[in-house]
């Protein structure tokens, strides 16, 4: 009796880029390559949406001067990784990424729902060996901000959870307070 092996086909994320420039996906193919391996990003519904439109107006009155706010658009994350966090927010103009993504970002908030499992594990992993410094999770079944830093090879050392009525400040501006209650959505 024979048996049969399945192998994964993994990706670099040059090989990726090369299928996005020819058109592969379509123009509304929503996937993201991560640790080689391509993933569907899931759909985007109103509560998520209004959560990464607080978050990012939060985020742009503190980060207005030498930092920018990349929505949803590709981070190069070594090479078998190209995610599109929800937010990344990233040193210099628009005009620095004409000719490549970014690879780091002072910040990276994603904003989760069906996705929250996957964006505390693979993710939070995956934004870690990077060295992304801060990695935000907006959790919107459990209304929370998990706050992610100090990371390692294997994910981040230092976990914090907030809620309504508490506060936080980005380690990039640490000046700066945002109410956690700014950035989720009302029930």
């Amino acid at each position: 009796m024979s048996t049969t092996t399945s192998v994964l086909y993994r990706l670099s994320r040059a090989e990726y880029d090369h299928a996005v420039a020819a058109g592969v996906f379509g123009d509304n193919a929503r996937v993201e390559l991560v640790d080689g391996e391509l993933h569907a990003m899931t759909p985007e519904g109103t509560r998520q949406t209004t959560a990464i439109d607080l978050a990012s107006s939060q985020l742009a009155r503190i980060f207005h001067t030498d930092a920018y706010l990349r929505i949803q658009h590709p981070l190069a994350a070594g090479d078998d990784s190209e995610p599109e966090p929800d937010i990344a927010v990233v040193n210099g103009t628009i005009r620095d990424y004409e000719d490549a993504h970014p690879t780091s970002a002072l910040l990276i908030v994603e904003v989760s729902d069906e996705s929250l499992e996957r964006d505390r594990t693979v993710k939070q992993r995956l934004y870690a060996r990077c060295g992304i410094v801060e990695y935000w999770i907006i959790a919107i079944p459990e209304r929370t901000l998990e706050v992610y830093r100090d990371p390692g090879d294997d994910g981040y050392k230092t976990i914090t959870r907030h809620v309504a009525g508490d506060t936080v400040s980005p380690l990039a501006r640490p000046e700066a307070v945002i109410e956690v209650a700014n950035l989720l959505p009302r029930r």
